[in-house]
């Protein structure tokens, strides 16, 4: 099992965020995101605060998607959560699988993406600069992946280490949810 150590900030200054990680890191690769989260009847998953989701990215030249399940949260304070995914060839058949299933679509939404990709710290580390039209604002998303829960708090200093390497304050962390938010603005 891996765990997504990931922090995720409200950004004030995109521009100068996107200038420090392509001074550090080269061009970002631009996607966008289309995600689709999947949930029971009852809302079972949600409730429970697992996630199913399929995603298409869709970026210059190519386009990929995978299928994704994450558990519950295991670090409250970053909402670190257990996740698996893997590819899926046809994006079609996986959807109609999940309602075959029962799964309901519970949102569908987009998120436009500034990928950069690097290593911290002797990790894999990647830094997405994330736009998401419905709700406004940017973000800054950084995640490495940890072995198990005693792995969890030295990713989780590695991903604060590069956060405040391109300044980004503690206050403007959040553990907002894009889903919650864009469930709010189409309300």
């Amino acid at each position: 099992m891996a765990i997504e150590a990931e922090l995720k900030a409200r950004v004030h200054d995109p521009e100068s965020v996107m200038a420090a990680l392509e001074e550090a890191h080269g061009p970002g690769r631009l996607e966008v995101y289309r995600d689709t989260y999947y949930d029971d009847p009852v809302g079972g998953l949600t409730e429970t605060d697992r996630e199913l989701r399929i995603r298409t990215a869709y970026g210059p030249g190519s386009t990929r998607t995978v299928l994704t399940y994450k558990g519950a949260r295991v670090d409250e304070a970053s909402g670190s959560k257990p996740e698996f995914e893997t590819g899926v060839d046809d994006p079609d058949a996986a959807h109609a699988v999940f309602r075959g299933l029962g799964y309901l679509p519970r949102i569908a939404f987009e998120k436009h993406c500034r990928n950069y990709g690097f290593t911290a710290d002797g990790r894999r580390v990647v830094a997405t600069l994330v736009r998401v039209p419905e709700i406004g604002g940017s973000y800054l998303e950084v995640e490495t992946l940890a072995a198990d829960e005693s792995d969890l708090p030295g990713a989780l200093a590695v991903v604060r280490g590069v956060l405040r390497g391109l300044g980004v304050a503690d206050r403007d962390l959040t553990t907002e949810l894009y889903t919650e938010a864009v469930a709010a603005a189409r309300s």
